[in-house]
């Protein structure tokens, strides 16, 4: 403590270092540094301003006044292969999903439809798909609507306004309560029938007709003629509405459930669906049973 005796009473002795002289802040080039570090923040931050707002107005959010447009889930291509028109005449099979409901789409290539009633020859080589066409009647086993098989009309009645119709090799599928298509199928030694119709112009058309099964349609989309079949039982008006999601323009029934048919493939392969019960004596066929029979050019 000697170091403080020679304080007298009225001096002041300050002790530790001048923290003027350490300060950085003070040296004027540490000054004009720190400025040009703030500049430059600064100016980043405008920039990220600037460009949020330029970005704001060339891509403004999505209103919920204007929606946002989605492409349809199916193109409106056709579905089919391009085939060789002198290629030997089979069915093209795809499967796909439409609303969670699997669909099997038989689509005919170099072959014509037409009609039959009976029992089918399943040795026919010339067939390349066959499914049942009209209903037939509880009470009198007779054909339910219009049918005319091969110029001759073997029913007439409008319970159902789904038609389809083969004309001088032309397959027309429509909706409609009286179509000129019957009395031409008559005078052209054509074929026609009715069903329900399930989709018309792109809209879904309901039926009474309620309880689910396994359901079937011919199918006309952008002109390509074509088969559907549900996996799985389906009411008829989820039904309908796969097919307009599936871009179908027109189509009606064919008989569903349990209805026996075939389709053969490219390679040769039977592809049987139903129950084939009519044909192992099982269970004895309606005489007015009637098919959509596409055979081989």
């Amino acid at each position: 403590m000697k170091e403080y005796k020679d304080i007298k009473d009225d001096q002041i002795r300050i002790i530790g270092e001048d923290d003027r002289k350490k300060s950085p802040f003070r040296h004027p080039r540490m000054i004009i540094l720190a400025i040009c570090v703030l500049l430059l923040i600064g100016g980043g931050i405008l920039f990220v301003i600037m460009n949020r707002e330029k970005a704001s107005e060339t891509e403004p959010e999505p209103s919920y006044f204007e929606p946002e447009a989605t492409p349809e889930p199916i193109g409106r291509e056709w579905l089919g292969s391009r085939v060789d028109s002198l290629a030997k005449g089979f069915t093209e099979i795809r499967d796909t999903l439409i609303n969670d409901i699997p669909l099997r789409i038989y689509i005919p290539h170099n072959a014509e439809m037409s009609l039959h009633i009976g029992r089918m020859n399943q040795q026919d080589t010339s067939v390349i798909y066959t499914a049942q066409a009209a209903d037939v009647r509880a009470d009198n086993g007779g054909i339910v609507g219009a049918f005319v098989l091969k110029g001759t009309p073997r029913a007439w009645g409008l319970s159902k306004k789904g038609f389809c119709a083969s004309i001088d090799g032309v397959v027309t599928v429509g909706v409609a309560e009286n179509s000129p298509l019957f009395e031409e199928a008559t005078e052209k030694e054509g074929y026609f029938f009715r069903q329900y119709p399930l989709v018309d112009n792109r809209q879904l058309v309901e039926n009474a007709l309620k309880g689910k099964a396994i359901r079937r349609g011919i199918c006309d989309r952008m002109g390509e003629i074509f088969m559907v079949e549900t996996g799985t039982p389906e009411s008829l008006h989820d039904f309908a509405q796969a097919l307009v999601d599936l871009g179908v323009d027109h189509a009606v029934y064919l008989v569903g459930s349990s209805a026996y048919g075939w389709a053969i493939d490219q390679e040769g392969i039977c592809h049987e669906f139903g129950d084939n019960n009519y044909y192992t004596g099982r269970r004895r066929m309606p005489k007015n049973t009637s098919y959509i029979v596409w055979r081989r050019k």
